[in-house]
């Protein structure tokens, strides 16, 4: 549930201009979904986990992941780890990040963990409140 909530607000950020914000969201939405999917009973079990992978960390988890066949490791997960790293520069400049290109890349990867599709129906109604500022203005930045 959660990996589809910040799918949505993700996207819902990214349609609204808040490019670093849509860019932290996918990224919580992508350790959940990993988290997720090896939280299933037996799944675990047909993993490859090598000695030092730790799956703990996302990094890892994912390559993990891709050893073991879930996904297919067209995704780069660390220009994805990058892209955070720049969404948490305050002095970062991402407004030419072609988003749809990103949500179109990581949609492959919700797929394959499961996550995807999914109708938005299913979920909780949508608040605003995320969005605005505390003058219950959009949020510009």
């Amino acid at each position: 549930m959660r990996a589809k909530l910040h799918i949505r607000g993700a996207r819902r950020r990214f349609e609204r201009g808040q490019i670093m914000d849509g860019i932290l969201a996918l990224y919580d939405a992508l350790c959940s979904a990993m988290d997720w999917y090896i939280a299933v009973p037996g799944r675990r079990g047909r993993l490859v986990i090598k000695e030092g992978d730790d799956l703990l960390n996302d990094e890892s988890l994912y390559r993990v992941l891709v050893r073991s066949g879930v996904l297919d490791g067209s995704f780069d997960y660390g220009q994805m780890s990058a892209l955070v790293m720049k969404a948490l520069d305050k002095d970062a400049q991402l407004t030419d990040l072609d988003w749809k290109g990103l949500m179109k890349k990581t949609e492959a990867v919700f797929t394959g963990l499961g996550v995807m599709p999914f109708d938005e129906k299913t979920l909780p109604e949508e608040r605003p409140e995320p969005f605005l500022t505390k003058q219950g203005k959009q949020k510009t930045d």
